[in-house]
């Protein structure tokens, strides 16, 4: 009797936790009603005659609700820091500095503006939904290969379907879950 190679779905399974993955760090850049240090991760700032992460300049914490606090490791980088949060049109952010450290206000968001950014954060979900799919189109293409190679049998074939459709269902759930925590947290006041 010939033995049936199994067909391992982890790869596809890490793929997409590797998609939430990148689907929850896309949600930490939208907005809250209050300040968070992740803000301003992608704001980039001209130092040494190159242009570098804030985060490798500085540190930025968020001491209060309303504010962000800018420490540049170095001082002298002070103004292209602020420029450069003052810069990116996308954050709004009206940044001033005492020669030592940058306060950046995060200014309370609008009943408009908050509705914006669900609908933003609705547009990341379809992404990661888009994703997740892609993976386990991959994943089903590569069973049936192995079936028509006669390396899986159709019954394995089957087997490997339901467990990509559990899989896809669980992460599904959890694209959910960060999204609603996301909503919530977008739509408190």
């Amino acid at each position: 009797m010939q033995e049936v190679a199994m067909f391992d779905t982890t790869p596809y399974e890490l793929k997409m936790n590797s998609a939430i993955e990148h689907f929850e760090e896309e949600l930490k850049k939208v907005r809250t009603g209050r300040a968070h240090p992740g803000m301003l991760e992608g704001v980039q700032a001209e130092a040494y005659g190159t242009k570098m992460p804030l985060n490798q300049m500085a540190n930025v914490t968020a001491p209060e609700p309303q504010m962000l606090l800018v420490t540049p490791f170095d001082p002298g980088n002070i103004v292209a820091i602020v420029s450069a949060i003052r810069d990116d049109q996308s954050l709004g952010f009206n940044p001033s500095d005492d020669g030592r450290v940058v306060r950046v206000p995060v200014p309370p968001l609008t009943e408009e503006r908050r509705k914006q950014l669900v609908k933003q954060t609705s547009e990341k979900v379809e992404d990661a939904r888009i994703a997740l799919r892609n993976i386990r189109q991959d994943a089903l293409k590569d069973a049936k290969a192995k079936k028509q190679a006669k390396e899986l049998s159709e019954d394995d074939e089957k087997r490997v379907e339901k467990e990509i459709d559990k899989l896809m269902g669980d992460m599904n759930g959890r694209v959910d879950e960060v999204f609603k925590t996301k909503e919530k947290d977008i739509l408190t006041i």
